[in-house]
């Protein structure tokens, strides 16, 4: 994850904003954020496509596949900060694309509709404090999304509590890393819990 930070800041250095969730095809950046910072920071011109499954982006601790009846999903290891604290439990239509908390971007390309997406990059000067803002944490369900989930679906898994002591590593948009607990960083409804999801560094209860 300190790898990631690196990258991370190199692109932000580079591009003055930080990855979309996904860039349009025809932008500078295109692709997953991910494949952005590979990209832009790694010099990796022509990504694999399952990145996910390599170098930086594995964490020896996570599984290597996703449970039944994905099994034959490669499990992600990190995930992206994309909505901030918007409440993932409610309907995906209710999702404003248009204003997401996180680092997701702008919405550039239409309807919202899953492979159909693109996102102008969250600019550099958009993140109010980078040193208290969540950027990249351990993916607890095996996706490429980092979200603010109510802790009984990871714990259902049995993903959640494979972390280290009720843990989970954070990079911030800064560059460096925490381990907050797991309750601090999903369930904790305090001002300063929620700040740290959000660009704006507002608690956006609203949200949840």
């Amino acid at each position: 994850m300190h790898q990631q930070g690196i990258g991370l800041q190199t692109f932000v250095a580079n591009n003055h904003a930080y990855p979309s969730f996904i860039g349009p095809t025809n932008s500078d950046n295109p692709g997953w954020w991910i494949n952005q910072i590979s990209s832009g920071s790694f010099g990796i011109t022509k990504p694999a496509t399952n990145l996910i499954a390599e170098g930086v982006w594995v964490c020896p601790s996570a599984p290597s596949h996703l449970a039944f009846p994905y099994e034959k999903d490669v499990f992600s290891c990190y995930g992206y900060n994309v909505w901030g604290s918007l409440s993932q439990n409610r309907p995906s239509y209710t999702y404003d694309f248009t204003n997401a908390l996180g680092l997701s971007g702008h919405l550039v390309s239409g309807t919202p509709i899953p492979g159909h997406w693109g996102f102008a990059p969250v600019e550099e000067t958009e993140v109010a404090v980078p040193a208290d803002m969540m950027a990249i944490g351990d993916s607890l369900l095996g996706g490429i999304r980092f979200d603010r989930l109510n802790m009984f679906t990871p714990t259902r898994t049995g993903l959640a509590m494979a972390r280290p002591q009720g843990r989970v590593n954070v990079l911030f948009c800064d560059g460096h890393v925490e381990s907050p607990s797991l309750h601090y960083v999903f369930d904790d409804t305090n001002d300063t819990a929620l700040v740290r999801w959000n660009r704006d560094h507002r608690p956006h209860r609203e949200s949840l």
